[in-house]
This record gives C-alpha cells, structure tokens and sequence, in this order.
C-alpha cells in the first residue's frame, strides 16, 4: 500500500484531514512543526509522526534535509500555509524525493509556481496538484460543468460567497492573494488589473455586490476549460474578512458554525455567439468540505489516478469529482 504524508496536520484543517484518512484506513504519517501537537495527535490516531520546518524562497534548490523527511512518501498533501512560505519547498522537495504534492491553497502564486515547474515535474515522473480543498475543486467543476453549455466559451466569470467567520491560516492566505494584486485572464494571459470593478451576482438569494480577487482559478480554468478571457470575485458577509492582528484569531470555526453557513459559488460563461450560461454550485461549509475533498482527492492519487507534471482536480479527476463530496450540488440558472 502507498504511503500518505499529511503535513501540517497539527492545523485547524489539516487534523480534521487526518481524522478523515483514519476513518478511511489509509497507509499514512502527520508531520509538521510543533512536536507537542503532533505528538498528541499521533497517539490519538495511532499514526506515526515526522517533525521537520519548510520555508525557502521559491526559486531555491531542494532542501537536504526536507528531501530525507520524505523517505518512504508516496503523496504529501500539505495543510501549512501561508502556503506562500511552504508550497516552493515542498514542491522542490517533492521533485527531488519522487513524490506528488497536493494541497489546499487558494494562493495564486502556487498555481503559478506549480505551472511553471510542470515539465520539470513531468520529467521527474511527479505530479504537481495544488488546490485539492474547496480552492479550487467546487470552482474547478463548475467552471467544466458551465463551459459545456456554450458553443467555444470565450469568457468565465467566478464569484464566491464567504460565509461565517474565517480560519487563522485562510486569513494569512487571503493576505497573500490580496498581496499578489488584481489580475484576470485576458486572451489566454495572466494581467494585473488594477482597475477592475465590482460586479453583482445571484447566490439564491438576489443579486449582491462581489469585488474582484485574484484566486487560483485563473490558473486551473485555463487549463481545465480552455477558455482564454476569466475573472474572479468574492462576496464576503458577517465577519468573513478579519481585520487586526491576525494571528490572534481563533483556530476557525466551531462545528456548529460551520452547518449554519453552506457555500455557494456561481459561473457565468460567454460563448463565441454570445449565448451565456449561468451555473451555481453549492457544498457545505468550506472548512468542512476541504478535509473531505482533499484526502479523498489523495485516496485516488494514492490509488494510482495521476499524471506526471502540473494538474487540476476537474482536468484529473474529472467535472464531476466535486460532487462526489456529499451535499454537493450544481444548478442551472
């Protein structure tokens, strides 16, 4: 049996990862950084631990010793963000040890990373697949799903709705994509769109006012889909978006929290002829989607579903993968 490494497990999401592959029975480790929490973890779930720290610039050479940490690892799926700090060693590591790296990011600039080192992971026989978790697997099927409705998509536009209160770690990752500037998709090119303007869209419940950010759908639907020209915005509601000292937040929410606040994120696509369809895709809580959708995502990679080089989950694992998660849902609008 192949052997799955979660590293970062110690984390809000990534322990309830852990939970999950436990009461799937698969062949796999936890690591991290903090011995004390991952030692107490290990014992709860009767699984072995490793204690290593990544944090390397992104175009740095693998690291020795994060390489070693890997022996025996056949998938790494990583949970430590900002994954800004923790993507670019891993990955490198994973090129180095033979080993496919998944995570749960919605940070650009690790889909961009990931699409840039694609062929050397190709040649090193790895695959590179960020974006397991709700960024970007509801999106990515969407984005297949709405595509299928016009003759040549020509335009996608995605917008997201942020329930309930946000997670420590996403709300260090909603700083890097924030930090990465405004960007779309403009005739199969990545640009900086400092100018983009808020649109409204319709989660069910009429139309809200979504402002654009730059998320990693810009990368994975150009490759899923195809279509040249996409945008991305975000409607956030309640305290969504923290403001302050952010490393004083709360772990994430409670389970409780969670059910009360289901996701939703709707597509629009443009055709060659001008036609235009609209889907809307709704799961539970993204924070309880994630652990679900990830570790399911690395049973399949351990179960032998993979190509060497860059991927998305919709182009892997096809359109419909997102609703395989229960209480996922897409509707025609």
């Amino acid at each position: 049996m192949k052997k799955l490494l979660i590293y970062g497990a110690a984390g809000y999401t990534g322990r309830m990862a852990a939970e999950r592959a436990k009461t799937l029975g698969l062949d796999f480790e936890i690591a991290g950084r903090n011995r004390q929490m991952l030692a107490s973890l290990a014992e709860t779930l009767a699984v072995p631990f490793r204690i290593f720290s990544v944090d390397g610039a992104v175009d740095a050479a693998a690291d020795a010793g994060t390489v070693k940490a890997l022996a025996g690892i056949d998938v790494l799926l990583n949970f430590a963000g900002p994954f800004a700090k923790t993507a670019a060693p891993l990955m490198r590591a994973c090129l180095e040890a033979g080993v496919d790296y998944l995570d749960i990011t919605a940070e650009i600039n690790v889909y961009r990373l990931a699409e840039r080192l694609g062929d050397e992971a190709a040649e090193a026989g790895v695959m590179l697949l960020p974006g397991v978790g709700w960024d970007v697997v509801p999106t990515d099927c969407l984005a297949v799903h709405v595509a299928q409705r016009v003759q040549v998509p020509q335009s996608l536009s995605v917008a997201l709705q942020v329930p309930g209160s946000m997670s420590r770690g996403s709300a260090m990752s909603v700083s890097e994509i924030i930090g990465a500037g405004l960007m779309a998709r403009v005739d199969g090119h990545l640009v900086l769109t400092p100018d983009a303007q808020p649109r409204d869209f319709d989660f069910g419940e009429g139309l809200v006012s979504c402002a654009p950010l730059s998320f990693g759908d810009l990368v994975t639907a150009w490759h899923s889909v195809g279509v040249p020209n996409i945008a991305m915005f975000v409607h956030v509601s309640g305290e969504a978006f923290p403001e302050g000292d952010l490393s004083l937040l709360p772990d994430g929410p409670t389970a409780e929290q969670r059910d009360a606040h289901r996701a939703r994120a709707v597509a629009e696509v443009t055709g060659a002829d001008g036609m235009v369809a609209r889907s809307m895709i709704e799961t539970v809580n993204g924070y309880s989607y994630t652990p679900l959708a990830a570790v399911e995502a690395a049973r399949r990679v351990l179960d032998g579903e993979r190509r060497p080089g860059f991927e998305t989950p919709a182009r892997l694992f096809g359109g419909g993968f997102a609703e395989t998660i229960e209480g996922t849902t897409i509707t025609d609008l």
